[in-house]
């Protein structure tokens, strides 16, 4: 079978990757001239509107799906007159769009930080006076990673973050002062088979994950509720493929920040930590196969590599010790690679963790340390 992927960044590497002994072929569609996924999978280089490639691309393959949310919608509904493709397109349009998201999380009872529509000053100041500060100031569309999206701390924060991001559609959210983030990440079959990956625990810096630890030290009952918040998502959208749900724990209550509909960064410990990973399931629903456990076989963390890689060998002698190098060139911000560290049990991640304090920044040692707990 030959699979479409529209985008072809690492989580499109990473598919193709865990596809290949499956006996899948991959093409990737994507407007960049040099794409990671190019070196393990063939790439069509065009704009995702691109008429005459999208026609190629649905030629070529069998089903076809994506790596990242901002993939036009409207490029979606046009690939799929031609060729199957998973997940749902509602799904993505939803998703690229906070207020749209946020929306449908308030009709289905699924607990958000207030939140209000910005399109203009006046509308700013009346949600202000709903929502009060501290909150943030969102783009509607196409943020990622901490990008379009400013906290307003006092009434003087209000006029840079209007001349930053005024002039399109916004949404101001409460700033929600929460003990930890996590996830949780559930994949849907064509025949409606459902799974879920135990809760990750997640520690972002500057809006981009730094961490991700299983398991996460979530009470049980806030486990359920979340795992049920994202199957009734997955139902409601007829979905196919592998759903995410970002989430802040304050106390006893579940808030959920966001949906990615796509594989997603926090699942990456999943490579080396469970049973079958997130990018061989989302395959497996996609192209009509039976789902694979989403069981974890052990205690994980993920550490995200920013901006360079560090020097591997330093790395190699701890056991347990997964490398994930996306073969992209080095630049501030760039997700470039990552690392899993797995073991038997959480104990035991917590010894073999302590050799990672000489190798990683004081910083990314103190998030290691509040995800998996104070005895590291």
């Amino acid at each position: 079978m030959h699979i479409g992927v529209l985008g072809g960044g690492q989580l499109s590497r990473m598919m193709a990757l865990a596809g290949y002994p499956l006996g899948l072929q991959f093409t990737v569609l994507d407007p960049s001239p040099a794409v990671c996924a190019s070196q393990v999978a063939e790439h069509v280089q065009a704009d995702y509107t691109d008429q005459a490639a999208l026609d190629d691309l649905a030629q070529r393959c069998d089903v076809i799906t994506w790596d990242f949310e901002n993939v036009p919608a409207e490029s979606v509904a046009y690939l799929e007159a031609k060729c199957p493709v998973y997940p749902a397109r509602e799904a993505l349009a939803l998703g690229q769009d906070r207020w749209h998201e946020k929306s449908l999380f308030r009709e289905l009872n699924i607990a958000t930080p207030k939140f209000a529509m910005v399109d203009t000053r006046p509308d700013l100041l009346a949600a202000l006076d709903d929502i009060g500060l501290p909150a943030v100031l969102k783009t509607r569309r196409m943020g990622y990673d901490g990008k379009g999206q400013v906290v307003l701390r006092t009434q003087e924060d209000l006029e840079p973050a209007w001349q930053q991001l005024g002039g399109q559609a916004l949404i101001l959210e409460q700033f929600v002062s929460f003990d930890f983030e996590c996830s949780v990440i559930g994949v849907r079959s064509r025949k409606g088979e459902v799974a879920f990956y135990p809760i990750a625990r997640n520690r972002h810096h500057r809006g981009v994950l730094s961490i991700s630890a299983v398991p996460a030290r979530l009470p049980e009952a806030l486990s359920q509720q979340a795992q049920a918040w994202l199957q009734e998502l997955l139902e409601r959208f007829d979905y196919v493929g592998v759903l995410t749900l970002e989430l802040f724990v304050r106390g006893s209550e579940l808030l959920v920040n966001e949906m990615a509909p796509r594989v997603h960064n926090s699942g990456h410990w999943s490579q080396n930590g469970a049973v079958t990973s997130q990018f061989e399931n989302h395959l497996r629903a996609v192209a009509g196969l039976p789902l694979g456990s989403c069981d974890a076989r052990g205690a994980s963390i993920m550490l995200n590599w920013i901006g360079e890689m560090p020097k591997v060998q330093a790395f190699m002698s701890i056991p347990g010790l997964h490398w994930h190098d996306y073969g992209k060139s080095a630049r501030p911000g760039r997700k470039v690679g990552h690392a899993n560290l797995v073991a038997d049990d959480l104990a035991q991640l917590r010894e073999r963790a302590q050799a990672l304090q000489p190798l990683v920044t004081a910083e990314q040692w103190l998030h290691i340390q509040e995800c998996l707990g104070a005895e590291v």
